[in-house]
């Protein structure tokens, strides 16, 4: 008889961590789902802001990325983004980003969004920025003279360069609630 509870209480175990495996993956879909609008216009005012020079670009990520972030953080949810070497420091991660930004960089097979929970009603989503060959003009290890000059007068202790193409450069970050059943 005590064998089968015991397997009873495995049986209940397991079934237990399926549905939680089930539910991040549905709020590992809908963290994406929400965080997207925030990538897309960011990518959209950036690619605006090349267009017209690196130096509009780097208005585009001062002015206007924060901006968007604000317009898209309601109803509950609260979106950013953030790195381990910071330009702005406005753009510092809420403290339960950091873990997973140690992470990202510990282990670059490890880059996949990553979903957790904050507490009894809010998820968090961390998506990875890894650095392409376009991020290198105001990232990269030689910037051009005046680039430099800019990034140096508008962010003195800036740490947001040396980065190479594939590197991790930062985190998107979301919180948003947990869904009512």
């Amino acid at each position: 008889m005590n064998s089968l509870r015991s397997w009873q209480a495995i049986l209940v175990s397991l079934v237990l961590a399926a549905n939680t495996i089930h539910a991040q993956d549905a709020e590992l879909a809908r963290g994406a789902e929400l965080l997207a609008p925030f990538k897309q216009d960011l990518k959209k005012a950036l690619k605006s802001g090349l267009a017209e020079g690196p130096a509009e670009a780097i208005r585009v990520c001062r002015v206007k990325a924060p901006a968007i972030a604000t317009a898209l953080s309601v109803d509950g949810v609260r979106v950013g983004r953030s790195s381990h070497k910071l330009r702005n420091p406005d753009n510092t991660a809420p403290e339960w980003v950091s873990p997973v930004m140690r992470v990202y960089l510990d282990d670059p097979s490890s880059r996949k969004p990553h979903i957790t929970e904050l507490g009894a009603d809010t998820w968090g989503y961390v998506e990875p920025i890894v650095v392409q060959p376009l991020c290198l003009t105001c990232h990269g290890s030689e910037l051009p003279p005046d680039i430099a000059m800019q990034i140096a007068d508008l962010y003195p202790e800036d740490r947001a360069v040396g980065f190479d193409v594939g590197d991790l450069r930062g985190v998107f970050w979301l919180e948003f609630p947990k869904e009512t059943q």
